[in-house]
């Protein structure tokens, strides 16, 4: 045995690489913590995904709509399942056909993807699929199914797999697609923006957290009653909105009005509603789902919809409560005064003028002077003058003059042009 044989090596010490260091680096950059922070279009989207509606994310490249999505799955504890519809194929979501022993007897099946068979196993999950504006036509006819009727091949989604998707407009997508219409009317389209707060202090390492709402298991009963209401009855009063396809065709890839559109804004007010939502988001939600046109109207005829009962306020005209916002509050005061229209007796319109008074010391004078110029169009021979005219007699005749010399003034430009 060699001499040199019995003496140990010293240990020599290892360090980490750089590609280890580097992996380190990364870690401390993608450690990141939430925080509850108001995000209007962050509480519409987690709202929708709730109702179970299809939502779209509409948003230019790198706005944060796949960072938004993986956040979300992560907070409600979502597995996370991403598909690039541009990419796959027709049959990638209606199925490869199998053949069997005997095709004549059996059938010929249609195989899921493979991501389809994990989301069904696993029995719940958030479905993403990314780029949709890229997808073409052939792509888009295979996806309806999924998202109405939640089928790939013979498998069936499960309830608790949620589907959201993502789409730059066409003038920014690569490659891009106006989305057919059949399709665009499933989802529930919501524009993505940048909150620049958000982004400074997202980079900073704290994003804002995404909850699903808190519903008053009290109030379903009478959310869902306030949304058939509101729905029907607007309906009621718009037929012709009940149904209608934009002209063009970048707006019929949006959202616009029918029956399967009026179906999701009724089940998202009365998530709205037993959620306590705010009004921007419940803006948000119903514009993404009938169009801006259709969807504002409604938002107002919500408001109406809130207002007091006329009868109520010519009961306790001294007491009453009016609304604080000015448009609502001079759709109820026209209220009353049409509720005198329609029953003219002199108490009833006493108390119109009495309240009239009241609106005038609680609220700005300019909301009284139409409904005070027709409430006196409506008095009897034999009914005398209240006193309560003599209050707002100043206000009427000072409106009066500031929109004569509003009409002077405007005939005074017209004829020097």
């Amino acid at each position: 045995m060699c001499a040199y044989a019995s003496f140990a090596m010293p240990d020599t010490p290892t360090h980490p690489s750089q590609l280890d260091v580097a992996a380190d680096l990364l870690a401390l950059l993608r450690d990141a913590s939430t925080e509850p922070r108001a995000d209007t279009q962050l509480e519409a989207l987690t709202l929708a995904v709730a109702a179970d509606l299809p939502v779209l994310l509409w948003g230019e490249p790198g706005i944060g709509k796949t960072a938004a999505l993986t956040q979300l799955a992560s907070a409600l504890d979502l597995p996370l399942t991403t598909v690039i519809a541009s990419v796959h194929e027709p049959s990638d979501f209606s199925g490869l056909p199998v053949v069997g022993d005997d095709p004549a007897e059996q059938g010929v099946p249609m195989a899921p993807p493979d991501w389809a068979v994990r989301l069904v196993r696993a029995g719940r999950g958030l479905l993403f699929l990314d780029e949709l504006s890229t997808a073409p036509p052939a792509v888009q006819a295979a996806l309806l199914r999924l998202v109405l009727e939640r089928r790939i091949g013979a498998l069936r989604l499960p309830p608790g797999v949620r589907i959201v998707a993502a789409a730059n407009p066409r003038s920014s997508a690569a490659d891009g697609w106006e989305l057919s219409p059949p399709l665009a009317n499933r989802f529930v389209h919501l524009q993505w923006t940048h909150d620049h707060d958000v982004v400074v202090r997202g980079l900073g390492g704290t994003w804002p957290r995404a909850t699903l709402p808190r519903l008053d298991a009290e109030k379903l009963p009478e959310a869902v009653d306030f949304a058939r209401r509101a729905v029907c009855g607007f309906l009621t009063a718009r037929p012709a909105l009940v149904h209608r396809l934009p002209s063009g065709e970048t707006r019929r890839g949006g959202a616009w009005p029918s029956p399967r559109s009026w179906e999701m804004t009724l089940r998202l007010i009365a998530f709205a509603t037993a959620a306590g939502s705010s009004r921007e988001v419940l803006s948000l939600l119903v514009r993404g789902t009938v169009g801006d046109g259709p969807g504002l109207e409604v938002l107002a005829s919500l408001d109406r919809m809130d207002l007091p009962d006329p009868e109520t306020l010519l009961a306790d005209p001294a007491g009453a409560v009016l609304p604080e916002r000015g448009d609502l509050r001079q759709a109820a005061l026209d209220g009353v005064v049409d509720a005198i229209r329609k029953r003219p007796e002199r108490a009833r319109w006493d108390a119109a003028w009495a309240l009239l008074v009241r609106a005038l010391e609680t609220g700005a004078p300019d909301v009284v002077v139409v409904p005070a110029t027709t409430l006196a169009s409506l008095r009897r021979e034999d009914w005398d003058v209240p006193e309560a005219i003599e209050r707002l007699a100043g206000v009427v005749s000072l409106s009066r003059r500031a929109d004569e010399a509003a009409r002077r003034s405007a005939v005074a430009t017209g004829a020097r042009r």
